[in-house]
């Protein structure tokens, strides 16, 4: 995924899922400088971590 669709899907209203190493996750914050993503999975969401963008899958 590039840096420009991750943000676009973090800023939506609505939670959209996208996956990381086969899991769902949900976006909420993108990082354009560092081309990094704050991730959390629906199953545990105080488990947060910062992710490359190119690592996310849609």
């Amino acid at each position: 995924m590039n840096v420009q669709r991750a943000k676009e899907i973090s800023e939506k209203g609505e939670q959209m899922y996208v996956t990381f190493e086969g899991t769902q996750v949900l976006i909420q914050h993108v990082d354009e400088e560092s081309e990094t993503a704050r991730i959390y999975s629906k199953e545990n969401v105080e488990d947060e971590r910062d992710v490359p963008v190119l690592a996310l899958k849609e």
